[in-house]
């Protein structure tokens, strides 16, 4: 049987584009089986988010030891961790480490863009475009393009008038920005805007912070990792990854396993004060499931965590700014934060709420809003992204008959598993919209969509087969599942990048399905399931 992934006229069997954390796995597994791959990836080195995100304070908001990789007893013994929850510098390192000692960096070619792909339907191929000029072919183009890799920039006038220092977070420099003595603003007050603002606050001689929402923060709690408990992790992997692959979220943390009515308001309270005091995301879904699918619970321990507000932030004025009143907690995603509220105290940050007080333009010098003009030297834009579906309509991906990804994704995605697109015939998706791994910890997450996609060309090598596409049927099913899973949790009240809102973009101005709300456990079965009925669903033909 003739191999459909060493045909002629294909310069590689699977072009994988990017080299996160998702494109370096997914490579390795392609190795492992004996199939040929490439990665294309923009950067001038492995990473991906790690990569890209060098803004200070960048670090996980998971356990490092329930993020990193669990394919390899080998790896987990030799890294260590040198904290609970790692620094962008160390995770960084850390993936550099896993693709050389993989040697996996042979088959990844970097500084390299992709602007289009094509399918070649006469001759069942994509043919992929790089902005250097070349074309590569490929029978399977593998997309690990991230889900928070398309930075916005702000829908401000003047912003390319600024004569200063100013970089969205996403694009911060490689080389070291001086901050001493230096006059700061900050546009924004997401998870990105909340870690810079914290680390930076002391090290400027003024920061102003622009805030038009707020978010609930929560204390992250890091601390190093001793020889002790380095020792205890190296030894309890597999309850540690088994724990991870029980919960819903694929963190260590999971919801209480009572209902909230059933406990007293005294005890809830007790348990809310150690869930605020331990570190990591257990405040949001260690807690009771109720807090996040019901109104009345959760407006009590938004209440909760408003207190904790009041009490960290000095000037009442500020603290109540500060608090969210569009949303309740745990409604948008959770920025998890070291000293954040409390470096609104020092004289040298300022917060300034835009709902009040406009911003009209940037001009040459700094900021001006509804109040008068500031200077600044520096302007970070924590403006977010593109969740999701951006990092797709940034490439002119072209399907069967000409149909593009981004016409059919405009009123929201759909696909199937969150891993293939009907009409498009051999593009596979990791990290992208509907997906399991995008609503997860996001490691735990990819590996078993890396897993599972790798499973699936090797049935196609072993089988003959050279086209994989999903029925437009079971399209339309994942879609109504996904829309309907959002029916059970109080995601759909808030305005965020799980519900596809983001001001910066025109037409992000709606309701869109992004991520899959039905837990890890779940759409594992669902993964097992379609796999033991044939790949029910998709049409694998050769």
């Amino acid at each position: 049987m003739n191999n459909v992934f060493d045909a002629e006229g294909l310069d590689h069997g699977v072009i994988i584009v990017g080299a996160g954390v998702s494109g370096i796995y997914q490579l390795y597994r392609l190795r492992e089986a004996g199939i040929d791959a490439t990665v294309i990836e923009a950067g001038s080195g492995p990473g991906g988010t790690w990569y890209w995100n060098r803004y200070p304070g960048a670090r996980f908001d998971s356990e490092s030891y329930s993020y990193g990789y669990s394919f390899s007893d080998e790896l987990l013994q030799e890294w260590s961790w040198s904290e609970h929850f790692a620094g962008q510098p160390e995770t960084q390192k850390y993936l550099n480490y896993v693709v050389d000692k993989f040697d996996l960096r042979r088959d990844m070619q970097f500084n390299c863009r992709v602007s289009a792909a094509r399918f070649d339907e006469a001759e069942c191929r994509w043919i992929v475009c790089l902005e250097d000029g070349r074309e590569l072919t490929c029978r399977i183009l593998l997309t690990a393009i991230g889900m928070l890799s398309a930075a916005t920039m702000p829908r401000i006038e003047g912003v390319q008038d600024f004569e200063g220092e100013a970089f969205h977070t996403y694009y911060w420099p490689r080389e070291p920005v001086d901050l001493a003595g230096k006059r700061v603003a900050v546009i924004g007050t997401g998870a990105t805007g909340v870690q810079v603002i914290s680390e930076i606050a002391d090290k400027v001689k003024s920061l102003t912070v622009y805030q038009r929402r707020p978010n609930w923060c929560a204390p992250l709690h890091n601390s190093p990792i001793d020889d002790v408990t380095q020792a205890k992790i190296k030894a309890s992997f597999e309850q540690i990854f088994a724990k991870c692959r029980s919960t819903p979220g694929g963190f260590l943390h999971g919801p209480d396993p009572r209902s909230f009515n059933e406990v007293s308001p005294r005890d809830r309270q007790a348990l809310w004060e150690e869930l605020y005091a331990s570190p990591g995301f257990g405040v949001w879904i260690g807690n009771f499931r109720e807090v996040l699918m019901q109104e009345g619970p959760n407006a009590e321990y938004s209440t909760f965590i408003a207190d904790k507000i009041r009490k960290r932030v000095k000037d009442p004025e500020t603290a109540e700014k500060l608090i969210p009143q569009d949303h309740g907690f745990g409604t948008r995603r959770v920025p998890l934060e070291t000293r954040y509220y409390e470096a609104y105290n020092r004289d040298n940050v300022e917060l300034v709420d835009v709902t009040e007080t406009p911003i009209e333009r940037i001009t040459s010098g700094g900021i001006r809003t509804s109040e008068g003009e500031r200077l600044f030297d520096l302007i970070v834009y924590a403006t977010g992204f593109d969740a999701i579906t951006g990092a797709f309509d940034r490439i002119d991906i072209t399907g069967v008959g000409g149909r593009k990804l981004r016409d059919k994704w405009d009123d929201g995605p759909v696909t199937y598993l969150g891993l293939q697109v009907s009409e498009f015939p051999n593009l596979m998706i990791l990290a992208g919209p509907q997906g399991g791994s995008v609503s997860t910890n996001f490691p735990r997450g990819i590996e078993e969509a890396v897993d599972w996609l790798t499973d699936l060309i090797i049935h196609m090598r072993d089988t003959g087969s050279d086209r994989v596409e999903p029925q437009p049927d079971a399209e339309h099913m994942w879609a109504e599942h996904v829309k309907d899973a959002y029916r059970y949790s109080l995601f759909q009240t808030a305005r965020s990048w799980f519900t596809g809102y983001n001001s910066n973009v025109p037409g992000r101005d709606r309701m869109r399905y992004l991520i899959y709300n039905g837990g890890s456990p779940r759409y594992r079965k669902w993964l097992a399931d379609v796999a033991d009925d044939g790949y029910r669903g998709f049409d694998i033909t050769g």
